[in-house]
C-alpha cells in the first residue's frame, strides 16, 4: 500500500493510546475517515476526544464492538498491545477488513534507510545505541518504535535522507506485511509473552518476520551464542554478521580477552577494550557489537563506531544507576520484565546484592534465575502477582533468604534496611509491572523517586 490508498478510504484504529493517536493523525492528514474503539468502558467519548484533535471528525465507540460499527471500513489499524486472537481482533478479520500494524502503518509513510532490531533482551539498550553511532555519521536520524517514539509519529517529516534505528517487538512484528528494513538484527531469543503467543514456536516465527522482505545480499545481524539464532542464520539466505561474547564467529563481531574484535575473511580489526564501555556486564558487550554490525553495514566508519561506542552510558530502566547511599549503590533494572533479563541484571552486579523482584505473570518459569541469583543475591524482596510462584521456585532451588512485600514503597525500605555497605540494591523483577504499574517505566520512575528521596 502507498499512502496515497488512504485517500477516502474508511480505516478503523484499535486503541487510543500514543500509538493510536499517532496512526490517527497519520491517516486523518492522509485524507482517511476514521472509526476509533477504545476497550476501556471506563472512558467516555469525551475523554478520547480531548486525547488529540486527530479524533475530533472520528465516530467512536467505547467498551463493546460491535459488527455494525465496523460497516464501511476497509482497513483495521491495531495498536501493538491487541493479541490477534482476541473477540475483537477475530471479528475484524471476520468482516473481511485488511489489518495492519503501528509499525507497518508507519513504514508506509516514512520515507529514507530502515535498520530494525528485535530480540526478547536487549532491544532498547541496542536500538538507543544505533541511534547514537547514526548520529555520528548522518544529519537526519530517527529513533522509534517499541522503544517509546511512534513510527507514525515520526514518518510524516521522514524525507529520503532520513536514517532510522527502529526497535521492534514481536507483538508489532505480527502485524507487519511490507515492512522492509535495509539491515535488521535479532539479538536473542528466550522464552517469553507465551502469554500472547502461546507456544515458543509462534514465538520464534514472530520475531524471525523481521528479515522476511530482505533481499538475500541485505544484512542480518545474529546471535552465534543463541542456539535458535545460530539454526537459523545457517538456513537463512542472507548476508548475516555475527556477535559473540565467547567465541570466534566466521564473519563480524567477537570478543577476545576483553577485546572487541571484527572479523571480514581474513582481516581482523581491533575495535575496543570492553572496559572502555560504559554499560555493565557480557550482555552489554553483545548489544554494543550488534549496534556496531548494524551501524557498519549502514555506512558508519569504524573509528565513529569506536567514538560513540566510548560515549554510551545505560538507557534508563536497564541496570540504570541511580544514587550510592551510605555505601550501598542502587540501580533499576525495571525494563528486566522475564528471567532471562533477570539474569543479564543480577550476572552484572560486581557486589553481594539485594534483589526486589516480582510482578504480573506472563507465564514464565523462574528457576534458572534463581539459580543465577545464588551466590549472588543476599536476600530476595517479592512484590506482585507472581511472589508466591517466585518464592516455590526459590524453594525448590535451595533459596532461603526470600521476604514478601506489599508494595514497591515497603521492598524498597526493606532492602535499605537489609542492606550493608559495600552492598547493591537492584530492582529487577523478571516480571511485567501490569496490576501494579501502568508499565516498567512507572515502575523504575518510582523506584528512583523512592531513593533520590533517601538520599
Amino acid at each position: 500500500m502507498t499512502k496515497q490508498d488512504f485517500n477516502g478510504k474508511t480505516v478503523f484504529i484499535f486503541g487510543t493510546g500514543i500509538s493510536g493517536i499517532a496512526a490517527a493523525k497519520l491517516l486523518k492528514e492522509a485524507g482517511a475517515s476514521l472509526l476509533v474503539f477504545d476497550g476501556n468502558a471506563k472512558l467516555k467519548e469525551e475523554d478520547v476526544r480531548e486525547k488529540s484533535p486527530a479524533f475530533a471528525e472520528a465516530k467512536i465507540r467505547i467498551g463493546e464492538l460491535t459488527p455494525d460499527f465496523l460497516e464501511g471500513a476497509e482497513i483495521a489499524v491495531l495498536s501493538p498491545g491487541v493479541p490477534l486472537d482476541c473477540p475483537e481482533a477475530l471479528l475484524i478479520k471476520e468482516k473481511g477488513l485488511k489489518i495492519l500494524g503501528e509499525i507497518e502503518l508507519g513504514y508506509i509513510f516514512g520515507k529514507g534507510r530502515l535498520s530494525a532490531i528485535t530480540g526478547t533482551n536487549g532491544k532498547t539498550t541496542t536500538t538507543a545505541l544505533t541511534g547514537e553511532l547514526f548520529k555520528l555519521a548522518f544529519d537526519d536520524v530517527r529513533v522509534v518504535g517499541n522503544i517509546g517514539v511512534p513510527y507514525t509519529e515520526e514518518a510524516p517529516t521522514m524525507t529520503e535522507k532520513t536514517v532510522t534505528a527502529a526497535e521492534i517487538s514481536s507483538f508489532q512484528l505480527e502485524t507487519a506485511d511490507t515492512f522492509h528494513p535495509e539491515v535488521s538484527a535479532i539479538l536473542n531469543i528466550t522464552p517469553d509473552h507465551l502469554d500472547r503467543h502461546h507456544t515458543m514456536e509462534a514465538y520464534i516465527e514472530a520475531k524471525e518476520e523481521i528479515t522476511r522482505n530482505q533481499a538475500k545480499d541485505e544484512v542480518l545481524v545474529l546471535n552465534y551464542e543463541d542456539p535458535v539464532l545460530k539454526e537459523f542464520g545457517e538456513t537463512v539466505e542472507r548476508n548475516v554478521l555475527w556477535f559473540s561474547s565467547k567465541q570466534k564467529v566466521p564473519k563480524g563481531f567477537y570478543v577476545k580477552d576483553g577485546v572487541i574484535l571484527y572479523v571480514n575473511g581474513d582481516e581482523e580489526e581491533q575495535v575496543l577494550g570492553v572496559n572502555e564501555l560504559n554499560i555493565l556486564g557480557s550482555h552489554n558487550w553483545e548489544n554494543a557489537m550488534a549496534a556496531s554490525a548494524i551501524a557498519l553495514s549502514m555506512g558508519v566508519s569504524m573509528e565513529k563506531i569506536r567514538e560513540g561506542l566510548k560515549a554510551f552510558t545505560a538507557v534508563p530502566h536497564r541496570i540504570e544507576f541511580i544514587a550510592e547511599i551510605k555505601g550501598v549503590r542502587y540501580y533499576n533494572d525495571s525494563k528486566g520484565t522475564n528471567p532471562d533479563a533477570a539474569i543479564r541484571g543480577i550476572t552484572s552486579m560486581d557486589r553481594p546484592t539485594v534483589l526486589i523482584g516480582g510482578g504480573y505473570d506472563k507465564n514464565s518459569t523462574y528457576n534458572e534465575w534463581i539459580r543465577e541469583c545464588k551466590g549472588r543475591a543476599k536476600k530476595i524482596i517479592l512484590i506482585g502477582q507472581t511472589r508466591e510462584k517466585i518464592k516455590a521456585a526459590c524453594d525448590e532451588e535451595g533459596f532461603t533468604e526470600t521476604e514478601y512485600a506489599e508494595s514497591l514503597e515497603e521492598a524498597v525500605e526493606k532492602a535499605s534496611e537489609f542492606a550493608k555497605e559495600g552492598d547493591a540494591v537492584l530492582l529487577s523483577p523478571a516480571c511485567a509491572s501490569w496490576g501494579m504499574f501502568k508499565n516498567y517505566e512507572e515502575r523504575g520512575d518510582l523506584f528512583r523517586e523512592l531513593v533520590l528521596k533517601m538520599k
